[in-house]
């Protein structure tokens, strides 16, 4: 994704275009459960993070998907939202050994338990995909 602002197009727009490229399928079903609770908060979501921050200049996707795995396995407590930009990370062209190194070194600055966390995390993202991938591919054959 080209982090430029597209003339005329508004917060929302941006975000959801960055957020459909960042976080595929994983993003937009975060976006969906919000609806029928708080429908304001998933367009801030949009319009926020992705349409104002992620969308900047100064920072390439993969390096912002580098800070925002480290800093969701540095809480220690954000798991879900981890498992979402771990598939963010894949997206825009992390490997699962770099998201593995990230995690890792928040050992040193948030501890074990905080790594521990992530690594799980981590884990089931990456077998959840194998399954998918595994599930696309008989399918194909089928």
């Amino acid at each position: 994704m080209t982090q430029n602002h597209t003339a005329g197009e508004s917060r929302l727009e941006r975000g959801t275009r960055a957020l459909s490229e960042i976080d595929g399928k994983a993003g937009e079903a975060v976006i969906s459960a919000l609806a029928d609770i708080a429908p304001d908060f998933a367009r801030y979501v949009i319009e926020f993070p992705f349409g104002d921050i992620y969308s900047r200049p100064g920072l390439d996707l993969r390096a912002r998907e580098i800070a925002t795995v480290a800093a969701l396995t540095a809480m220690g407590n954000a798991a879900p939202q981890l498992k979402v930009h771990i598939e963010a990370g894949l997206n825009v062209g992390l490997s699962r050994g770099e998201i593995t190194e990230i995690i890792m070194q928040m050992a040193v600055y948030a501890g074990f338990p905080a790594a521990l966390n992530g690594l799980f995390a981590a884990k089931e993202v990456f077998a959840r995909l194998d399954m998918e991938t595994e599930a696309s591919g008989r399918e194909r054959l089928a």
